[in-house]
Order: C-alpha cells, then structure tokens, then sequence
C-alpha cells in the first residue's frame, strides 16, 4: 500500500503559498509515498514538483486542477495545460486525450466550485474518480454525500488534504494499492478503485488563514504592478 497524497496547491495557484520544495520537504517528513502538486489552471510547479520527486524518496504525479465551466476537476497524470472554461465532459476528454485521469474534488461544496450543482448525476459519473475526503471541511456533510455518490454509482475513492500552504500537505491521503510504485501504477490502481481513504480536519482556523490569505493574493496578482 502506498500513502499518497492527491490534492495539493503551490505558490503558482492564486490561492497558494509555498514553494514546491516545500511541499516535497514535508510530504517526506510524514512519511508519504508519493504527491501531486495541482494548481488552479496552472502545471509548471507541478511539473517541476514531479521532476524533483525522486529526491525527496517521493513518486511525482503531475497535474493540475481544472476550471471546467461546471466547476473543479483534477487532471492527474497529464503535462500539459488543459484550458479552464471547457464544458465538465469537454474537460474529462482533454484529460484522457493527454493519457490523465479525472478525480472530482469536492463535488458537493458549492462554495468551493463543486460540480455537483452543475451537472446531471449521469455525467458526474463518468468520472475516473470522486475526492470522498477534503480535509478543508467544517461539518463533514459534503464528504459524507460524495462518498455516498461514489458508493452508489461504483466509483473509485479518493481523498486529498487540498493543502494551500506546506504544514497541511498530508492531511488526508488515499492508500493506492499499486502494483507497482511509479506515477502510473497509481493513477491505474486508483482507476481500478483499489483505494481507501485516510483523513482528518484541517483546523478550522487554518482553513481560514488559507481562505483569507488565498483572497489576498488573489487580490494583489490583479493589481497593475
């Protein structure tokens, strides 16, 4: 079984803090096996996180997160850049066009662009997966829907600590049952829902420090200097 943690965020992502390395440096220091660096519509520091993985004793998984028309989609396993604003099946399609597979993170939190809302129960389906632990949470009841989804539909689980800042990386991680430790023996032992999940709250007032600092950033990447 491999510890792997799916769903983190660089300083590339408006919303993020930390550079790559550390990142990598604390994935290594709570003992994972592996991480994938998904920024918000970006792929570079995910691309380098991947590339420097093997030092830190890590797989690297590139990816990104996605801003599908519809709402939030990891792309894991691809190295290029999908564009966001595609349409939710447009996306999935780019995703397994570049040889990724598409996880839905939080597809119940409206507030955090889930897509739920926003598409038919048929078509969240035809994910390769659905994020069933987001440790950003504050009640619980939006990761007890999405693993009620998963569960009736027969989709594999995942979970993800969907760290803005380095301390949370491994707060949640998904144990692959991969045959074999590389980037892909995981995305296919992931596709084939050989998965459980493992995950505790990120303390509330870190959610919001990584809220509220996100917005900051946010708000100073759009400023004319």
């Amino acid at each position: 079984m491999l510890s792997v943690e799916l769903h983190t965020h660089s300083a590339l992502s408006y919303d993020g803090r930390d550079p790559v390395e550390l990142l990598l440096e604390q994935a290594e220091a709570v003992g994972l096996d592996a991480l994938a660096v998904t920024d918000h519509d970006e792929i570079d520091a995910s691309l380098e996180a991947a590339a420097k993985a093997q030092e830190y004793d890590l797989v690297g998984i590139p990816g990104m997160e996605v801003s599908s028309s519809a709402g939030h989609v990891l792309a894991l396993g691809v190295e290029e850049l999908i564009p966001a604003g595609l349409s939710f099946v447009e996306t999935l399609d780019r995703i397994h066009e570049l040889g990724g597979i598409a996880v839905v993170p939080h597809p119940f939190q409206k507030s955090r662009h889930g897509v739920a809302p926003h598409v038919s129960e048929e078509t969240l389906a035809s994910a390769d997966a659905i994020e069933v632990y987001n440790s950003r949470l504050f009640t619980g009841r939006s990761n007890r829907q999405a693993e009620r989804f998963a569960a009736d539909h027969g989709l594999p689980m995942t979970a993800g600590s969907d760290a803005h800042i380095a301390e949370m990386v491994g707060q949640a991680v998904t144990e692959v049952d991969a045959y074999h430790r590389s980037a892909e023996g995981i995305l296919d032992a992931i596709q084939e829902g050989r998965t459980s999940v493992v995950g505790k709250r990120t303390p509330w007032f870190i959610s919001i420090e990584q809220f509220g600092g996100g917005v900051k950033r946010r708000v100073a990447s759009m400023l004319p200097w």
